[in-house]
């Protein structure tokens, strides 16, 4: 494609850089814009009450009528996740390989949106033109099935965006990565590279999935003896299909936990991704009819998320499965940074139940480490680097190796989420900044919980809430009953009954004052109930509860 108009190509990351998850890059070209991924993050620690992050899609509701479709990756939660939410707003066609898709469908059928979304499936090898792009999907490995590296080619140049990929020359299930496609593209000239800067601090290469089966092979062997329970994550098919492989190759029946993944197992089942022999998987309500040591469970919770299956038993809160002592637990993950402290705390709770916890070495990473990084710039030859998919200091690790290569620093752009930035062969630069941001999702809600919201329940975390109620009479302003104090999170009011009576007295004189001076804003009586309060118990005890007056009238 030659570029005639001389207009340039836009890159806009609208989420994913600065964090791992909630992915989202917008590429723009004249009146086409292509969304690549659209994908969610976990709440953090101080996000109370949250259930997800999705991003804020401003910039694409602004230009609605350019937005030609979703173009997704893989079928993981940080790059299909915020889907459902997002094509409510922006009703654009899907793209993606067959195992994505299905998950997708999966997400839009709990919304109610299969009958609404238009999605196509599309093979490795193939493209799809959408406006002024065409887009190729290339085969990659990674920690799911049918993962997809992206050409991207516009009239301005292409870009060659890798997804999240490592190189698997031994995957379990499928081809490995077609690093000679990558070689040709690279040839025709490469504009840009995009590519996943997860592992880019770690030097070597990472390790086949297909290793992973030695070690389970091992580790059943070492403990043909004991009921043995795998937690990993719900995503990783390859991963279910070598405990399944060990598991039928020790005669042991399987049982698979936890609503996800139940769910990928059954599709991936469903789409011949995983194959698993006769009579080997048994339902939950079948454990009891056989001995332990001739069970394996495979189960969700491999990062101590506190509903997830795994917690669940070792806090003895799970209906059907209760840990023994010499249970074998193996953790087939490395904690995602972050989670660290939620996944010791599970692996001591399950110590103290007896069980034998093994989390060393059952894992492989699905993302590329500095050598395969090197192997796909070599290919790819681009003129400009653009690591994505990382926090800072995983974006900053790459941008050190394409340096290396000898691509030239002014070439190589460390971006934030929002830049935008404009490109052909001559030139890129970041020329403006759009709007971008988290929204929470909290049950139904999308978008309701803001910032006041949080600060509001972050108070009442951390100080409680006092709530004074009084009736006075209609038209007359006498005080009929109250004020009564109740609180909530700030003492046991049992033990503090001097302090909850000194607390009325205070506010009952602020009452009484405000009815002499004849004040009958009921706003300016709240204030003054509340600076009276607020002051006595900040001198009594240093805290700043919430405190909500309530007046009726009779």
């Amino acid at each position: 494609m030659k570029n005639v108009n001389n207009s340039k190509l836009r890159i806009i990351p609208l989420g994913g850089l600065e964090q791992i998850g909630m992915n989202i890059t917008a590429f723009e070209f004249e009146d086409s814009i292509i969304v690549v991924d659209c994908g969610l993050s976990f709440p953090e620690d101080d996000m109370l009450g949250i259930d997800l992050v999705i991003p804020d899609v401003t910039y694409l509701k602004q230009n609605l009528s350019k937005v030609k479709g979703f173009v997704i990756t893989h079928g993981h939660e940080d790059h299909i996740g915020a889907l459902p939410y997002i094509l409510k707003d922006i009703n654009v066609p899907v793209y993606a390989t067959r195992l994505t898709i299905a998950l997708i469908e999966g997400k839009l059928k709990e919304h109610n949106m299969l009958k609404t979304t238009k999605r196509k499936v599309v093979k490795h090898g193939q493209s799809i033109n959408l406006g002024q792009f065409r887009i190729e999907f290339i085969k990659t490995n990674h920690s799911i099935a049918d993962a997809s590296a992206l050409a991207i080619y516009s009239p301005a140049g292409t870009v060659v965006h890798t997804g999240d990929f490592k190189v698997d020359y031994t995957p379990v299930y499928g081809d490995s990565i077609d690093l000679q496609r990558f070689g040709e593209i690279g040839k025709k000239g490469v504009l840009a590279l995009m590519c996943d800067s997860t592992n880019a601090e770690r030097p070597g290469v990472t390790m086949s999935e297909k290793s992973v089966g030695r070690t389970m092979d091992a580790l059943f062997t070492e403990h043909c003896n004991s009921r043995i329970i795998v937690a990993t994550f719900a995503s990783n098919v390859d991963r279910v299909q070598q405990i399944i492989n060990s598991a039928y190759k020790h005669n042991k029946k399987v049982v698979v936990e936890g609503r996800s993944m139940v769910n990928v197992i059954t599709t991936a089942v469903e789409l011949g991704y995983i194959r698993i022999p006769d009579h080997t998987l048994i339902d939950i309500e079948q454990l009891n009819n056989y001995p332990p040591e001739a069970t394996v469970l495979i189960t969700t919770g491999s990062q101590g998320e506190s509903m997830a299956a795994l917690s669940r038993m070792a806090q003895n809160l799970h209906r059907k499965v209760h840990i023994m002592p010499g249970d074998t637990v193996i953790f087939s993950s490395n904690p995602i940074p972050g989670n660290e402290k939620a996944v010791s705390k599970v692996i001591n709770e399950l110590s103290a139940k007896g069980a034998n916890v093994i989390f060393q070495d059952a894992h492989v990473s699905g993302h590329a480490c500095q050598e395969e990084i090197k192997l796909i710039y070599s290919l790819v030859h681009p003129k400009y680097a653009l690591p994505v998919h990382g926090e800072y200091r995983h974006l900053k690790a790459q941008a050190s190796i394409a340096a290396q290569l000898g691509i030239e620093k002014e070439n190589i752009f460390v971006l934030q989420s929002g830049d935008v930035i404009e490109m052909d062969a001559d030139s890129a630069k970041v020329v403006d900044k759009v709007h971008t941001g988290s929204i929470f999702v909290d049950g139904l809600g999308v978008g309701d919980v803001g910032n006041i919201v949080m600060r509001d329940r972050q108070h009442l975390a951390e100080d409680g809430i006092m709530i004074i109620a009084l009736t006075l009479e209609k038209g007359s302003n006498v005080l009929l009953s109250g004020p009564d104090i109740v609180s909530r999170g700030f003492v046991y009011v049992r033990e503090s009954e001097d302090l909850m009576e000194q607390a009325r007295a205070v506010v009952y004189d602020a009452v009484e004052k405000c009815l002499e001076r004849n004040i009958t804003d009921w706003g300016k009586m709240k204030n003054v109930m509340k600076d009276a309060l607020g002051d006595y118990i900040r001198k009594k005890t240093k805290r700043n509860p919430m405190i909500l007056p309530v007046i009726m009238e009779v």
